[in-house]
């Protein structure tokens, strides 16, 4: 007799949710944290509207993503952290060998500015997380040895730097999300949070174009060096 595993069903509904390359590229899409029309999401994903359409409805259906409508206009985004922190999980256990070479020199130069520093959902990834994480963890705001941990001192510099922490909630302080590029866990939760929309805001990174990647600004180079000792050079 067989014994029937209660999560194999929606585990499998899950999983088949996400195997298809179409609602694989809106989701990587959403994970810049901000909400997109079907219009723009079935251009990026290079779809028919009315296909686009019918994935939306199964993600949503599914509770991937969340829905809202503003006059004629429909957009989508991710569920909640929980999800971006299933997409971006998943992303990085694609191997290297497994991604599809760049088709020209714009998806190359995207690639770049994307390995360079990005967006993960709500907080900073790339080689620019990565340099933050690890500027942290020198100056002994961040631990690592046990997962990762602000410090009583590190919580006392976010509240110096004026980057606020909202402690509210069912979200880890700070935790590790693994990064897909630099195979390196780079901080999340609501310091990574806290972090990023603090850098956006103040002006310290700007997003380059609809695409998730960030750029570092002069005003950015400055701030980092001078609050984590991060060489300008680190970020470029």
């Amino acid at each position: 007799m067989t014994t029937r595993e209660p999560q194999a069903p929606p585990l499998a509904r899950l999983a088949g949710l996400i195997a298809d390359e179409s609602r694989a590229t809106c989701l990587l899409a959403l994970l810049d944290g901000r909400a997109w029309t079907a219009t723009e999401l079935a251009r990026h994903a290079g779809v028919a509207a009315s296909t686009l359409s019918e994935h939306l409805g199964k993600l949503v259906a599914g509770g991937l993503l969340a829905e809202e409508r503003q006059g004629r206009h429909r957009y989508v985004r991710l569920a909640d952290a929980r999800v971006a922190q299933l997409v971006e999980d998943l992303a990085a256990q694609v191997g290297p060998g497994d991604a599809v070479r760049p088709r020209g020199l714009r998806e190359s130069s995207a690639g770049s500015a994307m390995a360079r520093g990005r967006t993960c959902y709500d907080h900073l990834a790339g080689r620019l997380g990565i340099a933050i994480t690890d500027a942290l963890a020198l100056r002994g705001l961040l631990r690592q040895d046990t997962g990762f941990a602000l410090t009583d001192t590190g919580v006392r510099w976010f509240d110096a730097t004026g980057i606020v922490l909202d402690r509210k909630g069912w979200r880890p302080l700070a935790r590790a999300c693994l990064d897909w590029t630099e195979r390196r866990p780079h901080l999340a939760g609501v310091a990574g949070a806290a972090f990023c929309r603090h850098a956006l805001d103040a002006g310290w990174c700007a997003r380059i174009g609809s695409e998730r990647a960030v750029k570092v600004t002069a005003t950015g180079e400055q701030a980092l060096a001078e609050l984590l000792g991060i060489e300008a050079t680190a970020l470029r």
